[in-house]
Formats: structure tokens, sequence, C-alpha cells
């Protein structure tokens, strides 16, 4: 059988990737812009997809790559800028720069024509603007000739310790309608905080992993990376957040342990990924 091919936009650390990967998926162009993630997606896959680097299908600036050049592929993946619609943005969505990244998205899909997508954002992006923006990406995309379905899954319905609900849209280039997306059904929480924590944590599931705001009083509700363990206060390292992430526990992280938790706050969780392109790698 023919291998799945994938692309990795705004990859971050690689989480789509890693989750593609686990799938039998392979990777045949990422973007990237932050340094330091690119740093660490490297030191992670360079040996796993070497063709991805030698052939210079590690992107800097997705909005300076020529979309023709674009190696083919069957499913565009991407996490893309959340910021544009999130309680923590100013909620310009397409007025703000970043939130017009998903038109780039929409002309590669335009361009290249894959028979999937897989977009992951914050689930605030579903009732943003009344709806009006979501319900502006469906026009955009089904006028491409995709289908397009979307639900808020939860990293603690798919085995992970770890709330962060995010909104899944997945859509097939499919003329006829004959494609039936279901989101996967929740699977069984693998392990808990005082797995991830090696001791006894008054949460069994954490809190969402978050970019600013670290180290708020613990009983403040702020508070997003302080727990109880053994009867002690304890705060979320790198070590913990790629538990709670769904990473393996050999994924390196060669920056510093400030850059590191920004990187896995940033991230996707692993584990729901892979359940959603699994269903959508099965249908292919």
């Amino acid at each position: 059988m023919k291998k799945i091919t994938f692309i990795d936009l705004f990859a971050g650390i690689g989480g789509f990737h890693l989750a593609m990967h686990r799938n039998g998926a392979k990777c045949v162009f990422a973007s990237e812009i932050d340094e330091g993630a690119r740093k660490t997606y490297k030191a992670n896959f360079k040996d796993l997809e070497p063709e991805l680097f030698n052939k210079d299908n590690f992107n800097t600036d997705i909005t300076k790559q020529d979309f023709k050049k674009i190696p083919n592929f069957n499913i565009l993946c991407a996490g893309f800028p959340c910021q544009p619609f999130s309680q923590a943005g100013y909620k310009k969505g397409f007025e703000d720069t970043r939130g017009t990244l998903f038109f780039n998205i929409a002309e590669i899909l335009k361009v290249k024509k894959p028979e999937a997508f897989i977009l992951e954002n914050v689930r605030g992006l579903k009732n943003h603007n009344n709806g009006e923006t979501l319900i502006r990406m469906k026009e955009v995309i089904s006028n491409l000739g995709y289908s397009f379905e979307y639900k808020v899954l939860f990293a603690k319905d798919f085995g992970v310790p770890q709330l962060r609900p995010r909104l899944l849209i997945v859509g097939f280039k499919d003329k006829n309608k004959a494609i039936r997306f279901k989101f996967p059904e929740p699977t069984p929480l693998k392990i808990t905080m005082s797995d991830v924590f090696n001791g006894k944590c008054s949460r069994k599931i954490g809190f969402t992993l978050r970019v600013g705001g670290r180290r708020s009083p613990i009983n403040d509700r702020r508070n997003w990376d302080g727990y109880i363990v053994d009867d002690k206060e304890v705060r979320v390292g790198v070590r913990e957040g790629l538990l709670m992430q769904g990473f393996s526990k050999d994924f390196i992280i060669p920056v510093s342990k400030t850059q590191g938790m920004k990187q896995l706050g940033n991230s996707v969780a692993v584990p729901l990924i892979q359940a959603v392109s699994k269903k959508v790698i099965n249908l292919l």
C-alpha cells in the first residue's frame, strides 16, 4: 500500500508530525517560523525524515513560499495560529494579520488539491464573532470543493491528563459527498497527574498547559501550573508537560526551560491528533 503523505504547517515542535508518524504517514513538507521551535523540530525529526531537511522542505515563512513547489501530498495538517480567535488575543479575527494565515491554508488547498485536511485551533474560534468567523471559513473551504466538519474535543478524552479543549476541523475533497466523517469517540485515561508527578496529586486531570501566566498563586483562578503533590506545592516542568501532551519520554527539548514550556503550551495534544488523523487516513 502506498504510504499516506502530509504537510505540517505552523508546525511548532512537531505534535502533528509525531501523531501522523505513529499512524504510518510520511511528512514531505513542514513550515515553522519560530527559531526555537524549529530547533526542537529538527532535533526530533532530522533522523526520522532526513529528506525533509536535505531537500529544503523545512520552510521558515509560509507566506513567502511558492505553493506550486510544495511536494504533492495527501493530507494538509495545520495547527494554525490561535491568537486572533482566543480569549487571550484581541479577538480581531481576520482583521488581525495572523488571522489571514488561514487564507494561506486555503490557497495551498486550491493550488495542491490534496485529498483531505486536518486543522486545529482554540475552541473560542467556534463562537468567535457570534460564529461568523467559522461560517466564513467554511464558505472559503466549501468553495474549493471540500467538506467541512468540526467538533470541540478534549485532550483528557484521549488518554492524557489535561483538559485542553480544542476545535478540530476536518475536510475531504469529495465532489460526490460519499465520505461521511465521524470524529473519534473518547478513550480511557491512560495516566493521571499522580503518574505525571510520580506522587499523590490533588488532581486526577491537569489544567490546560498555557504559554503565559506561569507561577500564579496556586489557589488563584489563573493558576494552571501549580499542584499539590504529596502535600507539597509543585509546578509543572518540561518533563511533566511532555507527558501531559502525549509526547514520548525521549522527545528532545534542546532549548531553555522557559522556551520549552512555551513550546509545549503552543503544541497540540499528540494522542488527540493521532485519534483524529487515524480516522482520516483510514477513510483515504
